[in-house]
């Protein structure tokens, strides 16, 4: 257990499953949102409806790229946590069955 490979492999494992949900699920709603709030803070700065000049056309598309970057951090990392956390928990449990073999064998020489 001291090496954590198992919780390292289920990390990765998590993790190529976030890229794949955040590809099919993640991409489209987080550039939805992202330019949605860059809508609305472009037409809060120059007044709606937002003319597309190109200061609010940068605005919206930075914030729709903030919007998918958010979300492919939000659906990476969640996802590779718990992978972490499942593989700790497998290497944990392993552990602990190895370990209660040899309890019960100095019980019984005592």
């Amino acid at each position: 257990m001291k090496t954590r490979e198992t919780a390292k492999r289920m990390a990765y494992i998590g993790a190529g499953a976030g890229v794949v949900l955040f590809a099919v699920i993640g991409l489209l709603p987080g550039s939805f949102l992202g330019g949605v709030i860059g809508l609305n803070i472009a037409g809060s700065l120059f007044g709606m409806p937002v003319d597309s000049v190109l200061l609010p056309r940068l605005i919206v598309g930075i914030f729709m790229l903030f919007g998918v970057l958010i979300s492919g951090i939000i659906f990476i990392m969640g996802s590779t946590v718990i992978g972490w956390l499942v593989g700790y928990l497998i290497e944990s449990l392993r552990a602990q069955k190895n370990e209660a073999p040899e309890m019960k064998r100095r019980d019984i020489a005592h």
